[in-house]
């Protein structure tokens, strides 16, 4: 049950994390959430690097928000959803703005959970929330750690109902986690916030 002090509308955006079994999840989210939702949110997932297209549309058929693959540099807008692009790590920057670049891979990951999560911890501090969903590897728990360091909400999905647990239970392991919830009561937190806004 997430409680009231965290049904607030200090918050400024949301940053999701996923891998392998993260996409249905997304989807559901991505479903529920509705067209004035006004937070950004960064889309992180783990994607093969040599398929380019059709990804952001498989996301759009189902979405009721703007999907956008960020260019460098672009400038963060209200309400978009930012998805990283295919072998860029993608970056939260001071100055409302978003970057890209193909360094090294973390956790055999371009783009990296991590990379994501940091950067928005640093920029949103305790006005971020972090989402953490189904993966098979630690990409995202360190992110998840600065989140909770700079006072943001920490979010895992459901340790028995991800298809992949690895990922959420890193996070765990390394992180008091603030919530540990099913997707439909990560969809059901967010529409609460929704609410707020209004």
């Amino acid at each position: 049950m997430i409680k009231q002090t965290h049904l607030t509308d200090k918050y400024k955006a949301v940053v999701i994390g996923g891998s392998a079994g993260s996409f249905q999840p997304i989807v559901q989210i991505l479903s529920s959430i509705p067209r004035q939702f006004p937070l950004p949110i960064f889309l992180c997932l783990h994607r093969l690097k040599h398929v380019r297209h059709g990804f952001v549309e498989a996301l759009s058929i189902k979405s009721q928000k703007e999907i956008a693959e960020p260019l460098d540099k672009e400038s963060i807008k209200k309400g978009v959803v930012y998805l990283a692009p295919a072998n860029y790590h993608m970056a939260v920057e001071l100055g409302n703005s978003i970057s890209l670049n193909t360094e090294e891979l973390i956790n055999n990951s371009r783009p990296a959970i991590d990379i994501t999560f940091e950067s928005a911890a640093y920029v949103y501090r305790d006005k971020l929330i972090g989402v953490l969903l189904s993966g098979a590897n630690k990409d995202g728990a360190i992110g998840m750690q600065r989140i909770k360091q700079r006072k943001g909400l920490t979010i895992i999905q459901n340790i028995e109902e991800s298809m992949i647990n690895a990922m959420p239970m890193a996070a765990k392991n390394i992180v008091d986690i603030d919530y540990e919830l099913k997707v439909d009561e990560i969809i059901s937190f967010l529409l609460k916030l929704n609410e707020l806004y209004k």
